[in-house]
């Protein structure tokens, strides 16, 4: 449970198709894709983190908070990435990005802030250095 295993992105069992709208917010576990246009937040829930697929065609109005997630349409509001986030060439996102790792492809356009997000376990190895001039 706590070993140094990369974790892995969940199987997609959840679709919101082409064609579809969906007004509201939608909170998830597993995976998702979205070929389709969501108006409100998608957030991923439970222990595990989930994994969101937007396609070419998916429009997202609202934020994203999920810990796999990789696009490639357009978002129009702030994503927030615990684990890895993947921009593909045909990804558009305005908004602040927020990510731990990230793969951004050549087309791909962020217009907002993008912000690293340390590892906790990283934050804990902070070590105290003590200066060497006053010796004794």
């Amino acid at each position: 449970m706590f070993g140094n295993k990369a974790t892995k992105p969940s199987p997609i069992d959840s679709l919101i198709g082409a064609g579809s709208t969906i007004t509201g917010d939608i909170h998830f576990t597993g995976g998702l894709r979205v070929d389709g246009c969501v108006k409100g937040n998608i957030r991923s829930v439970g222990e595990k983190p989930g994994t969101l697929v937007l396609s070419e065609l998916a429009k997202v109005e609202g934020e994203i908070e999920v810990g796999h997630v990789v696009i490639n349409g357009t978002v129009a509001g702030p994503v927030h990435a615990s684990q890895y986030l993947e921009l593909l060439p045909k990804a558009r996102v305005t908004g602040d990005v927020t990510y731990k790792t990230i793969e951004i492809h050549v087309g791909a356009i962020v217009m907002g802030r993008m912000v690293h997000v340390e590892d906790n376990k990283q934050a804990d190895k902070v070590i105290e250095l003590k200066s060497a001039g006053n010796s004794g």
